[in-house]
Formats: structure tokens, sequence, C-alpha cells
């Protein structure tokens, strides 16, 4: 009950539509508040080490999407939106049901065209549907924005490479080490990339994704690390490219879903780790780290996380009987995976049924492509404003891709981890900082990364004394959430297991 306090599902426990407000897990979580540090900082990381202009624009992307746009949409019954539930990272029939994904899919894991139109077209719940639009309008907002607020910082510093720069104090500290060769890490990426090639090449029949896959993937993390890198620099917040992998892949090879995984792989998480590695090097250069120490700590440091993960994996799978699987999982088991959930579906969305199908010409959400025109137009709107009121510097705090890229986490985000962390955010924002200034600064990183450490010693701590001998609570407080009828739908005539008949109660 601490991950998610939903009062209002409370006080109206027969009301489909004041459960849809009031869910911090499956509804819009109007008034829902989590004390479970885990769900406040497992998607945007610690509020704590938010810069105050990054929380505010992440707020008002959240506000914008979860408070706006969604209801509009929903209750205007924008692409049938009252069929289906207003907050789920499901896929549905037009009638509101699940989707049978094995039904249109054959033994090569390729779509069975004549079992799809037998089926019927997919669908999606509004809020996810939504997700998708501003996704698409961060990626052009990115690119836009660097444009128009760093380019010339970014072409100066482009040529300055090239030349003798004075040094700052912490250059001329760390000269005392041997930097690491450049053929070092020009070795590691070409070993990884023919590796991978010789993989996808050798297993074409279950990884899916041709050569010129993998270098399309590659170049695209190539460009794109660049202008996602300033603005995790300046804001502490990293736009994804994931939909955007997904997108091209599903339209250049439509019908493969393990390739368009793939593609999302080497295309999306490798820049994503890049930016983390650079995040270490620089943190690496002020503490003074040796850069050959810090080179090798990367190094196996992924080799051994790799293993542990892929280990851990065939553990879990061996182990759980019915891991991720939630029509089979009983009531209140935590192994519902909600990221790889999403993961499937982004599979199912852009590699199996293809963006054609859903966001192209034969599908039903084709408007959805307009939020890349709007994405592009939104920064040059706010450049436009600082040129026309310089004094105001406020107005160049206003960063569109960070605003854009809120939701993008959702699902499996859901809304009470969005309004915890901003909650959070503000609190050491305004009223820490404002009152207890000088001390805060100097023990609010300490605090975030002492929360950190609690969580993850509590975690294991917890396992070791219960989880291993299956020892558990059952309770009135162990329901997360107490909102039954917020997946509802609300549409005519449609009906749910579960959901009362909205025609005869309302």
């Amino acid at each position: 009950m601490l991950t998610s306090l939903s009062w209002l599902c409370w006080l109206f426990p027969n009301s489909i539509l004041a459960q849809q407000l009031g869910s911090g897990l499956t509804g819009l979580g109007i008034g829902a508040v989590g004390f479970d540090w885990s769900s406040i900082s497992s998607y945007l990381g610690s509020p704590l080490a938010s810069p105050w202009f990054a929380t505010a624009n992440i707020a008002l992307g959240y506000v914008l999407m979860m408070y706006v746009i969604t209801p509009i949409a929903y209750w205007l019954n924008i692409f049938n939106a009252k069929t289906f539930p207003i907050f789920s990272d499901g896929l549905f029939t037009s009638t509101g049901q699940n989707y049978n994904i094995s039904a249109i899919i054959d033994p090569n894991f390729h779509i069975d065209l004549e079992a799809y139109e037998r089926e019927g077209d997919l669908y999606l719940s509004t809020f996810f549907s939504m997700t998708y639009a501003f996704s698409f309008a961060c990626l052009t907002a990115t690119i836009v924005h660097v444009f128009l607020f760093h380019g010339r910082e970014l072409w100066l510093q482009s040529k300055s490479a090239f030349q003798e720069k004075k040094m700052d104090v912490h250059t001329k500290l760390m000269r005392k080490y041997k930097q690491v060769p450049e053929w070092w890490f020009s070795c590691i990426l070409l070993i990884n990339i023919t590796a991978t090639i010789f993989i996808c090449e050798y297993r074409k029949d279950q990884l899916q994704l041709p050569w010129w896959g993998v270098l399309l993937a590659c170049g695209l993390a190539f460009f794109c690390t660049l202008p996602i890198g300033v603005i995790t620099a300046t804001t502490n917040q990293t736009p994804g490219l994931n939909v955007i992998t997904e997108y091209i892949i599903g339209y250049l090879y439509p019908g493969y879903p393990v390739a368009n995984m793939c593609f999302k792989v080497y295309g999306y998480i490798s820049m994503k780790q890049g930016i983390a590695f650079l995040q270490d090097f620089k943190l690496g250069h002020y503490m003074k780290i040796p850069p050959r120490s810090m080179f090798m700590a990367q190094v196996v440091g992924t080799l051994v996380s790799a293993l542990v993960h892929l280990g851990t994996a065939w553990w879990l799978m061996d182990t759980i009987p019915d891991i991720c699987n939630r029509a089979l999982l009983p009531p209140g088991n935590p192994w519902t995976c909600p990221g790889d959930h999403v993961f499937y579906d982004a599979s199912v969305i852009w590699g199996l049924i293809g963006p054609r199908r859903i966001f192209g010409d034969l599908g039903n959400y084709s408007a959805v492509n307009w939020s890349f025109l709007a994405g592009a137009i939104s920064p040059l709107l706010v450049w436009l404003l600082y040129k026309a009121f310089p004094s105001q510097h406020w107005i160049r705090l206003i960063t569109m891709p960070v605003l854009l890229s809120a939701p993008i986490n959702m699902p499996p985000a859901t809304a009470v981890n969005y309004t915890s962390w901003v909650i959070i955010g503000f609190f050491s924002g305004f009223v820490a900082f404002r009152y207890y200034r000088d001390w805060w600064s100097r023990h609010n990183y300490v605090l975030s990364g002492a929360l950190d450490a609690g969580l993850a010693f509590m975690a294991v701590l917890l396992y070791l004394c219960l989880g291993i001998q299956h020892v558990d609570l059952n309770w009135w407080g162990s329901d997360p959430d107490g909102c039954p009828l917020a997946s509802c739908p609300t549409a005519d005539g449609v009906l749910v297991r579960g959901c009362p008949n909205y025609m005869r109660e309302g």
C-alpha cells in the first residue's frame, strides 16, 4: 500500500470514473502518492539529484500529458478510447478484449497476414497511444533545440578540439596519469561491431536482423549521441531513442519482431550506455581517478554485468512458474514484469505488425505522426520568444526535449511514480533550498545516495531474512492500489470480466 496511496478509490469503491481518476497504478493518479523510494527513483532517477528547472519541465510535461491531453482524448472518444482502459500497456481488439498475439505469429516468428486479417486491427489504450505521440515529438524537438540553443557552442568546441587550447586546473592535474589510447576504444568498437554482424548473420533464422540493420543501428546511435548527450549534460535527463529505432526498422523490415528488438538494442541501448560511460569519465576526471583504471573498471564491470544479468534471467525463468504471464500468475504475485511487457508490446507493434498497419496509411493512428512536426516547431517557438525578450532568462530554461520526454517512461512507469517524484523534487527545490540553503547544498547529494544505498541494503536483507524462507504477509495493507475498476472500459455495450455493465450503471 505504501507504493500507491490512492485515497480517491477508497472514497468511491464502486465508481469507475473515480477510480480512473484516482488510481496511482492504472489511472490518472489524482492525489495518489507513494512512500516507497524504489517506486519514486526507479524510472526518472533520484529527484534530489535533478536540477530544479529540469524537474519543472518534467512536471509540466507530465501534467500536460496526464491531466490535459489524455482526459480530453479519452472523453472525446478519440481512437475509440472508451472501448479500452484509460491507462494500460495492453494490446486490444476493436471490442476491447486482449489481443491474441499467438494467433498471428507463424512458427518462424513472422506475421501471418491472413490470421491478422481475421483477428482485425490492433488497438492501444489512450495513454499508450499518446505516449508514442510525445516520443515522436521529443526526437525532433531534441535535434532542433540543440541546433538553436547550442549549435554555435558545439561548432566552436568542435574546431577547438583540433587545436591547442588552454587547460583548466582539472586537466593539468590529470596530466600526471597515463591517458587511454584512442586505439583501445577503436579496437573494442570494431571487434564488437564485427562480432555482432557475424552473430546476426550466423543466427539469422533466430535473430532475424540482417547485417545492414546492424550498421544502420550503429550509425543512428553515432548521430544521436551528441544532441542527446548535450541534453543529458545540461538537465540530467536523457531523451530516448527507443521509439524512433523501432519506427525506422519497422518500416524498413516489417514482420520481424526479434529483428526489431535487436535493432532497438544496438541503436538505442548502445547510445544510452555510451552516455553513461561518458558520465563515468567526467566524474573520474573531477575526482582525479586514473583514466586507465576507470577504463578497466568499465570494461570489467560491463562483462560481469552482462554475465550476471544473463545468468539471473535464466535462473528466474527456470525457477518461477509462469513468470511475467499475468493471466496465469496468482493475485498479488509480484513477478508481473511491467518493463518486459512494454518491451514485448513494442516488438509486436513495431516489429510483428509494423508501423504502417498501426501508424501509417493502413492503421488507425496515422494522425499521431503530426507529432513529429509539433516537436520540431516547439523549440523554435521558445527560441523566438527568448530572442524577443532577451532579458527574461527564465525563458531559456524551457527545455522542450525534457518537457516532451517526461512521460515516455510511462508505461511501465505509472502516475504515482511521477507524482511522488515531482512532489519530492519541488520540495527539494523550493522549501529546503530556500530555508536551509547552505546545509541542503552540502547534504542533498549525500541524502540521495543514502536513500539509494539503503534501498539496496534493505532489499537484500529482506530477501535473506524473509524471502528465501518463503515468509510473506497477506493482510489488508498488502493491496498495492485498491482500485480494481480503474482499468474498466466505459463505452456502451463493451463488457469485460470483472467490470460492471457501464450502460446499466450509468
